[in-house]
């Protein structure tokens, strides 16, 4: 088994020992919506944005209605071959809750050059970056931190990112909404399950993914990896759009990923809000997200045949990542490792020196955690 260079973590390193400051700043999620996408979202909350964060909404508009003018451009100049883009091969789907290391698995698996991924900037402006990429992975990188706020993973327009964030700009329903307007109700709950969406609604949701895959595929072909922590809870829906579709699933102690994933969801709410958050209720929320995840999950999971879901745990991943790397391959059919495997090396050696953030658990929350996740735990070990 291979024991090439792997993350550490925080607890690895003295106590006192903190890493360099960086610029925190990025943009807003939002600021890539289309005109019509925002003007929803505006209304749906009305329009109770903060008074200090009424210059953001401003220039988001105006924004909006560049994205709007390049959606059109670009369904004029290229839209006949975005619609004979094919998805050739099955896709990847990377499931596992927030926090659970699916990140790093992203990172891992689209280092192979017959992958492909949604990016950071086709996530952020899903509406046109066909038209648009090109300059904007090169001229706009100043935007973008080096490194997510969030866990100090490294940031770009070019790195993989969740395929959730593209919906939520393409106008599509979505949970992470929420983050827009945190101390309002959360926002779509049906949509992190898909369970109960009307079927012309859910009609519509699919035909957006599809849509957005294949973009992705008309720039880069290949076999597509995606990661959003909302797929766990989805799997009846992708098989229906994908039937050969294989999925990994990567689990983590939830006394780490629960907290933090609160964390998470705290940095994003001061980050990306449009109001000053209160963070009332946040704990529910996280809670009943994990539940109704793994509930879901654990009832269709079945629906996999046999030979098209391989499961790890973030531990092993973190210990071993060439060998779980190898195991994903061999389980999943996806053909010879070896040809990925100095990309997948160089990249670890990348981050050899990353370290994970450490969270301080109040031990009502730990407490919590025993008690609404012990099922997940004595399933999977923990």
């Amino acid at each position: 088994m291979s024991t090439t260079t792997s993350p550490r973590q925080k607890a690895d390193a003295p106590a006192d020992e903190k890493p360099p400051k960086e610029r925190e700043w990025a943009p807003r999620f939002w600021d890539g919506m289309d005109f019509f996408g925002w003007m929803r979202l505006l209304i749906r909350n009305r329009f109770a944005v903060d008074r200090r964060y009424l210059y953001i909404a401003v220039f988001i508009t105006f924004a909006s209605a560049f994205h709007t003018f390049m959606k059109c451009w670009q369904f004029v100049e290229r839209g006949w071959f975005l619609r004979k883009a094919k998805i050739e091969q099955p896709p990847v789907f990377i499931l596992g809750h927030w926090r659970s290391g699916t990140t790093f698995l992203h990172e891992l698996l689209v280092r192979d050059e017959r992958h492909t991924f949604p990016t950071t900037y086709q996530c952020f402006v899903p509406n046109h970056f066909v038209m648009s990429e090109w300059f904007a992975s090169r001229f706009l990188k100043f935007l973008l931190p080096a490194r997510r706020p969030m866990d100090n993973m490294p940031a770009g327009w070019d790195r993989p990112q969740e395929d959730e964030w593209a919906l939520c700009n393409l106008g599509v329903p979505s949970p992470y909404l929420t983050v827009a307007f945190p101390n309002h109700s959360p926002q779509y709950p049906e949509y992190l399950t898909l369970e109960g969406v009307p079927p012309q609604e859910l009609k519509r949701w699919k035909k957006a993914l599809h849509r957005f895959l294949r973009q992705v595929t008309y720039r880069k072909p290949g076999r597509m990896i995606l990661k959003s922590p909302t797929h766990t809870c989805r799997i009846r829906v992708l098989l229906e759009m994908f039937p050969d579709a294989r999925f990994v699933h990567i689990v983590r102690d939830p006394r780490t990923s629960l907290t933090s994933t609160l964390s998470l969801w705290k940095r994003l709410y001061e980050r990306q809000s449009l109001q000053k958050p209160t963070y009332e209720g946040l704990e529910h929320h996280v809670f009943d997200n994990f539940e109704r995840m793994y509930d879901r999950f654990e009832a269709d999971r079945h629906l996999i045949a046999p030979g098209r879901l391989c499961e790890l745990r973030y531990e092993d991943l973190v210990r071993e990542p060439l060998a779980q790397v190898e195991k994903i391959y061999r389980q999943l059919d996806l053909g010879d490792f070896e040809p990925a495997r100095p990309e997948v090396e160089q990249y670890l050696t990348e981050v050899a020196d990353y370290q994970t953030n450490r969270h301080e658990v109040p031990a009502e929350f730990r407490r919590e955690i025993a008690n609404r996740c012990r099922v997940f735990m004595r399933r999977y070990g923990y």
